[in-house]
């Protein structure tokens, strides 16, 4: 599934170079040529994943990925550090600093692509094209196709999203602020009860083979997916 992806790197040359490549694979791009650059960018649109070079002008990739991963909405941002330093040393520095990921330069887009969709499936699996199935329902990317018991479901778009979400983060509970967040994107700003609309439209999408169940409403905090569904309220 496309992702938004921020390149941070100094070097306009490379810079374009995995701007390019990121976009024939499908991801929409952000470009930063520094850390005070990056910082208005991520305050505007929370990327999916960032691609932080490890010497920056002003302040360097190290600098920015600790101040990332020290506020709480930035905290699980996937982070691939790229960079020149290909010391042991250096590599434990930039993955001590919170990054997710090291790849030393000159590396080829086929690595980096590759990089890319390892920390994802790790990270975020909801952003991966992967088949997810729990039980009998089964969700498929790809081809953006819902099957319950072997027969297809009819689900909206953002129903589809929102249970792909719920169906790679099973049993844990989740806010209507955090779906919000995770499903519509932190710098789309609609209401909480918003979700509440798209849970009864996506459980009413699943009623066909009994799947509505998964979808537990947990009161008083939100709602989770979970095999052991109960209550639908």
């Amino acid at each position: 599934m496309n992702s938004t992806i921020l390149v941070v790197e100094d070097e306009p040359a490379i810079q374009e170079l995995i701007s390019v490549n990121l976009g024939f694979a499908g991801h929409k791009v952000l470009r930063a040529l520094d850390a005070e650059q990056a910082q208005t960018l991520i305050q505007a649109e929370l990327p999916d994943l960032i691609l932080l070079d490890w010497m920056l002008p002003g302040a360097s990739g190290i600098t920015l990925a600790r101040k990332l991963r020290a506020d709480e909405r930035t905290r699980a941002v996937p982070i691939i550090m790229l960079t020149a330093k290909g010391a042991e040393q250096d590599k434990l520095e930039g993955l001590e600093s919170g990054a997710d990921d090291y790849i030393t330069k000159p590396f080829s887009p086929k690595e980096l692509l590759a990089r890319i969709k390892a920390v994802l499936r790790r990270r975020a699996p909801q952003l991966t094209d992967d088949v997810v199935r729990i039980g009998t329902l089964s969700l498929d990317p790809a081809t953006h196709r819902v099957m319950g018991d072997d027969r297809v479901l009819a689900v909206g778009p953002t129903e589809f999203r929102l249970l792909h979400f719920f169906m790679t983060h099973t049993e844990r509970v989740f806010s209507r602020g955090q779906l919000l967040d995770q499903v519509w994107g932190d710098h789309v700003f609609v209401e909480e009860r918003t979700v509440d609309v798209h849970i009864r439209r996506l459980r009413k999408a699943l009623e066909p083979s009994g799947h509505d169940r998964y979808i537990e409403t947990v009161r008083g905090t939100g709602y989770r997916c979970t095999v052991y569904g109960a209550s639908s309220e």
